[in-house]
């Protein structure tokens, strides 16, 4: 079933739905009211879509112990849902008389939710084959039980193994589960038979090299205002090098300070500070003008969390001139598995940090998943609870590689938040079109979810007094063309392309048809992202947070979808403000809007580098192409790089992402572009 195929047609032989008999319409009604078949038998019940698409890409390890205890989770089916379908539908349409006349958790629970009774059934049956409760969802969407791999394998009939996808090992079942009870006609879905999950989506500026830029702990710093060099690109500069029998000689754009800089404020390379931020999207207008997200709520999902996050968020608040946040860290239910604990932490102070720096007035509500493979059970959470009317989720899973059953529920969960007004944004990826990565195209999801906000990425320079430069599209080629300090810096010779290093997630989606709001661009399925935002980690932002190492409190420079997406959900906190009233999901909003986006295009390709290099055969010439490597003939921007890491000598080009391009218009990198601080809340929320 593709659950989006009439997400946006017309009203189906029901008619229109109308809020008030949502309202009103009697529960018992629910319980027999499906778009599936409520026909109970004894016989085997196949739950069908339910294994990941990952294990065609791996290498199967064979059988799991079946003495490892898992944590699995039964997902139930929603009802009525051609109505919900049709409800969200109208919701985006502002033509329609339900235009974002949005519904409460309890009318949405009335008319779509499974029923107590449903889940009562199932509960019943999964403890009867040895399974333990360990949570059910308020909504009765899920059931989660915990168990033995033996135990599991009986109670569903699949064989789970491990696999090797890449160096990761992971496990998942080789066939579909299937259910010998009535009450396996209520579950759509079982999940946590795989453990696929999802992945932050925060970079650092790693160089091909490998060499990891070191942390600076704060104890050796007294900032003012800013750590690192915040005018990331100055003019046209010539380097020569020697050595190795060969010399070279290159002319073009400068990137980052000298990596013999040690002034507070211009340390090498390149990083932002909030206010550097707040001052590229314009919007010290609105925080004069009072609208900086007080009185609203972003609510942030990430696996784990931080056990420092709120020692980290206080001291960057304190140092960059923020007022405290308000915030409050709850957990979603399950029990805990630290699978991957590390990169969640620097993900979750990301997220926390910039929403802050990007709605300082906010209140940020933390709701951390158990597991990186249920977060979407944190994301129902937050939408039962409904802490706020935003929600940023800087994480994603490759389309076509998890499991497709689960993939359906979540879209259900995203529905839900939909039609209660709650907008909820994803990042798009960072590894362009994906295809370095699998070896195939494709996209991230959930960002290409037609329910959901798909959050590009871009580069930004601004000058010393903060302005704008230029603005273009994440996606960098890297070329070294010289050795390190301790080889002087002896020319590469030939240069040595990298090629595609990372960019923003973008493109067409494999599983979603085109949703409405996208009726003005080309093709038949849906495009990501929808707007996009400061992603670049050699343009990223400086970052506060505790050493998980050392326990010392340190600041770096981080990048990443991961970045934009919790910029835009703090622009949209804002905006809602000024509207008085959660405006919904984000994306219908975006497409025609006009004012307020920035078009973010190509940049000049003027003083790109180019030079030569001589040895005793002779000189041979290198173009900027060749120092580029594009994968693309769309513009782009090219600079030397002095790694203050490894201290060899690069050529970054910007505008190089896989086989997407920034372009005028709607591109697969930014979207529409990038929301332009007062005049894009004012065009959004007039």
């Amino acid at each position: 079933m593709r659950i989006n195929a009439r997400l946006f047609g017309p009203a189906g032989p029901l008619g229109p739905v109308s809020l008030v008999g949502l309202a009103s319409l009697p529960l018992a009604a629910c319980a027999t009211t499906s778009d599936s078949s409520e026909v109970f038998q004894a016989a085997q019940v196949t739950v069908t879509d339910n294994t990941p698409g990952f294990i065609r890409h791996a290498r199967d390890l064979g059988p799991l112990d079946p003495s490892t205890v898992i944590e699995v989770t039964a997902w139930l089916k929603l009802h009525n849902e051609a109505q919900l379908d049709q409800l969200v539908a109208q919701q985006q349409q502002k033509s329609h008389g339900n235009f974002h006349k949005w519904i409460t958790q309890d009318q949405f629970n009335a008319q779509f939710a499974p029923t107590s009774q449903e889940v009562n059934a199932v509960q019943n049956w999964l403890n009867a084959h040895k399974l333990t409760t360990t949570a059910v969802a308020e909504n009765n969407f899920f059931v989660k039980v915990q168990g033995t791999v033996g135990d599991v394998e009986k109670a569903f009939h699949v064989q789970i193994d491990q696999f090797d996808l890449g160096g990761q090992i992971l496990r998942a079942n080789i066939s579909n589960p299937s259910i010998n009870d009535p009450s396996g006609n209520h579950v759509a879905a079982i999940t946590g038979l795989d453990d696929y999950g999802f992945q932050p989506m925060h970079v650092r500026p790693i160089g091909p090299d490998g060499v990891a830029p070191p942390a600076i702990p704060l104890s050796s710093v007294t900032p003012d205002g800013g750590f690192f060099e915040g005018a990331c690109f100055r003019g046209v500069q010539s380097h020569a090098f020697s050595g190795g029998g060969a010399t070279a000689s290159y002319t073009g754009n400068r990137f980052g300070a000298d990596i013999s800089n040690v002034t507070l404020g211009h340390l090498p390379p390149c990083g932002y500070s909030p206010a550097d931020v707040q001052a590229a999207y314009h919007m010290n207008a609105l925080y004069a003008a009072g609208l900086d997200g007080r009185g609203l709520t972003i609510m942030i999902t990430d696996a784990f969390g931080s056990p420092t996050i709120e020692q980290d968020v206080a001291v960057f608040s304190q140092f960059y001139g923020l007022p405290p946040v308000d915030l409050t860290v709850v957990r979603a239910p399950g029990l805990v598995n630290n699978s991957g604990v590390a990169a969640w932490q620097t993900e979750t102070t990301l997220d926390v940090e910039w929403a802050h720096a990007m709605a300082p007035g906010a209140r940020i509500v933390l709701v951390t998943a158990t597991a990186r493979a249920s977060l979407d059970e944190a994301i129902n959470y937050a939408v039962v609870h409904h802490f706020g009317n935003t929600i940023s989720n800087s994480w994603a899973s490759l389309e076509g590689f998890g499991n497709p059953a689960q993939l359906r529920r979540t879209e259900r969960i995203l529905e839900m938040a939909a039609a209660q007004g709650i907008d909820v944004n994803f990042s798009s990826g960072d590894d362009g079109d994906e295809s370095a990565r699998v070896g195939f195209v494709t996209v991230d999801y959930p960002g290409s979810s037609p329910f959901a906000t798909s959050i590009g990425g871009t580069s930004l320079a601004l000058d010393a007094q903060r302005n704008l430069v230029f603005e273009t599209g994440w996606g960098t080629n890297e070329t070294r063309i010289a050795g390190t300090a301790a080889e002087g810096n002896a020319p590469q010779n030939p240069p040595l392309n990298f090629g595609f290093i990372f960019g923003a997630g973008g493109g067409t989606s494999l599983t979603f048809a085109k949703p409405g709001f996208q009726a003005g661009l080309s093709g038949a399925r849906r495009l990501v992202p929808d707007i996009g935002m400061l992603a670049d980690p050699f343009t990223g932002a400086e970052v506060i947070e505790t050493d998980p190492a050392t326990g010392q409190l340190t600041v770096s420079v981080i990048g990443g979808t991961s970045l934009a997406c919790p910029l835009f959900s703090g622009v949209m906190a804002i905006a809602a403000q000024k509207a008085g009233t959660g405006l919904g999901q984000a994306a219908p909003l975006l497409y025609g809007l006009g004012a307020g986006i920035r078009d973010i295009t190509a940049p000049s390709a003027a003083n790109n580098v180019a030079g030569q290099i001589t040895t005793a055969s002779g000189t041979t010439t290198y173009a900027a192409g060749a120092l580029a490597t594009p994968a693309t003939s769309a513009p782009y921007f090219s600079a030397f790089y002095n790694s203050p890491f490894s201290t060899r000598w690069f050529v970054l080009s910007f505008n190089t992402d896989s086989s997407l391009a920034a372009a005028p218009g709607w591109d697969n990198v930014t979207g529409v572009g990038a929301p332009d601080g007062a005049a894009f809340v004012n065009a959004i929320a007039p």
